[in-house]
């Protein structure tokens, strides 16, 4: 999964003809801060997620598809073994519109042709 990210990370750089060190200035950084992200060393901050998504002109499920994909089989997982909560209480109804919409999207986002 990490290694697919890096792939797309440099792929996408890459594409857009800037290099390590313009992603590295546009980060509020250096080369070096890309150039350990390409080479798998550190994974990206949730900043540095957003501000790439905006650099690149991909939207984050494009440039991190493959990490959402693990997501997606990870909580559809997850939901199969979801306990009950010991008591019900006043959100109750919301968890369940909210774990239904979950389990629709999930489906939906698992069928074949699903555009990310």
């Amino acid at each position: 999964m990490f290694e697919e990210f890096i792939l797309d990370l440099k792929v996408a750089r890459k594409k857009s003809g800037l290099t390590q060190g313009d992603c590295g200035h546009l980060l509020g950084g250096s080369n070096h801060k890309i150039s350990q992200m390409e080479r798998g060393e550190r994974p990206p901050t949730i900043e540095e997620i957003c501000a790439l998504s905006l650099i690149y002109g991909r939207n984050f499920e494009s440039l991190f598809g493959e990490v959402f994909a693990q997501v997606r089989d990870n909580l559809a997982k997850n939901m199969e073994t979801l306990p009950e909560p010991a008591t019900q209480h006043p959100g109750g109804f919301n968890r369940s519109n909210t774990l239904e919409a979950l389990a629709q999207r999930l489906l939906e986002e698992s069928q074949p042709g699903y555009a990310v």
